[in-house]
């Protein structure tokens, strides 16, 4: 088992971050990144934490070609459980639908412990402390899963949704690399990606839930 720490708290609300003065382009960076291993003629591996399948429909269509993927569908924050059964299911399916070689890793369902994480932040409305707080779980599960596994890479499709905080997704991914295992800057929103999501979607029927996941944002979406 691999133990998660409850994360620090951020210094700023995610809200503002945009505001930011020192922003940074992570779509360009990703770019960057892809074109230097393209040049040394490198494919390497990217462990790719999905939040959803229309969410990840995008991604992997855009990084299959130059990086060996493997998803990771870790996401303890969805209720109830049967919706999250559901959503790993037709992850695995648009998966074998696209035959990119790609393979496919689920992490531990633990609903509670994402509960425990959240305490005292139920009240919270979306994009706040507590939304940081699940990006942060989930993003430094795949960091350790990453490094356990001996990836290249690991990254996450959450960066796709208008309704995630690009900035704060990419500072938590930062912060959890090291020298051996690094991680793709990404702003899968960039290029009219969340668009493109949804036609995908479209394209291979998939189940589009109408909440983020957790039971909270159930509440706020009706």
């Amino acid at each position: 088992n691999i133990n998660i720490e409850k994360p620090n708290k951020p210094q700023a609300n995610p809200m503002n971050a945009n505001k930011s003065k020192n922003k940074r382009n992570y779509q360009i960076e990703m770019e960057k990144i892809i074109a230097a291993n393209q040049k040394k003629g490198e494919v390497p591996s990217l462990l790719l934490h999905s939040c959803c399948a229309p969410c990840s429909s995008y991604v992997l269509e855009t990084l299959s070609n130059d990086f060996e993927i493997t998803v990771f569908y870790y996401n303890p924050n969805i209720y109830p459980s049967n919706e999250y059964f559901n959503r790993v299911e037709e992850q695995k399916r648009l998966i074998n639908a696209l035959d990119l070689g790609i393979k496919f890793i689920e992490g531990k369902y633990d609903h509670q412990e994402f509960l425990d994480l959240v305490k005292g932040y139920e009240d919270l409305e979306e994009k706040g402390y507590r939304c940081y707080l699940c990006y942060e779980m989930r993003i430094k599960y795949t960091s350790m899963k990453a490094k356990e596994l001996g990836f290249d890479y690991f990254t996450t499709t959450l960066s796709i949704s208008p309704h995630k905080n690009s900035d704060w997704i990419n500072e938590i991914g930062i912060k959890y690399e090291d020298e051996n295992v690094k991680f793709l800057y990404s702003n899968f929103k960039k290029e009219e990606g969340y668009k493109k999501s949804i036609i995908l979607s479209k394209k291979y029927d998939l189940y589009r839930q109408d909440y983020c996941g957790c039971e909270f944002s159930q509440k706020m979406s009706k």
